[in-house]
């Protein structure tokens, strides 16, 4: 006789990028397996896989492509994911800004945290009157490989490269794919510095995995709001 299989629940929730719903059921041990094999290795790469393999496995809406969506979809979607697999709060030792030094252990709720939108974000650059650029957001992997706080300016080049989906006029229009990686750079490096300022507004801008909690110091007394941003700051 063959050993029973237990019902999953499916659960509902919005991309935020797009607006459409998707179903999910929770991970499995064997997908959480993956998880934890692929935090123990250290390898940034191979945790971006594993987060994304698990979101495609546990997804049940047709159609749906993980590789197709921005870094805040994918980090929302895994989040909720983990929440209705694990539970729905985590544990977060936080050191307070205003001494430096006292650590409080602080419990943050998963549902609270949401994608923030900035109301002058745009994915369509202008670079000046006749020229216009369509970007498109920097998969996983190029978020996880570039540490956007420190860029070198040869990182940049290649970052905003890989995310020009079109440069177009109001007559002609020249997609991104069309074109290496070292002809758009070339490109870029022809513009002014304050173009390349619009387009890096771009990625100052994009939406975010964000949440702000305000903390106690124990030994000053002082109240310390602190944001955090991205998957890592809730699993860290």
């Amino acid at each position: 006789m063959s050993l029973p299989k237990i019902a999953k629940v499916t659960h509902e929730l919005t991309i935020p990028s797009t607006g459409k719903k998707i179903k999910y059921r929770p991970f499995l041990v064997k997908e959480e397996k993956v998880l934890i094999l692929a935090q123990e290795s250290g390898a940034q790469l191979e945790q971006v896989r594993a987060i994304k393999d698990v979101i495609s496995a546990c997804v049940q809406t047709r159609g749906f492509k993980v590789d197709e969506l921005a870094t805040f979809d994918i980090e929302y979607i895994f989040l909720n994911i983990r929440g209705t697999s694990v539970g729905g709060d985590v544990e977060l030792v936080i050191t307070c800004p205003d001494d430096g030094e006292t650590k409080v252990d602080v419990q943050v709720f998963l549902d609270e945290i949401q994608v923030e939108f900035d109301e002058d974000h745009s994915d369509t650059v202008t670079i000046d009157s006749e020229y216009s650029i369509k970007m498109k957001y920097p998969s996983m992997e190029m978020v996880m490989s570039t540490d956007l706080e420190a860029v070198s300016v040869e990182q940049s080049l290649e970052l905003i490269a890989g995310c020009i989906d079109q440069i177009y006029t109001e007559e002609e229009s020249w997609a991104g794919s069309d074109s290496t990686k070292e002809e758009l750079i070339a490109w870029l490096e022809e513009l002014e510095p304050k173009h390349f300022q619009t387009i890096e507004k771009f990625f100052e801008t994009m939406p975010k995995l964000s949440h702000t909690i305000e903390v106690l110091n124990p030994k000053t007394g002082v109240k310390n709001e602190i944001v955090l941003e991205g998957l890592g700051s809730f699993f860290a």
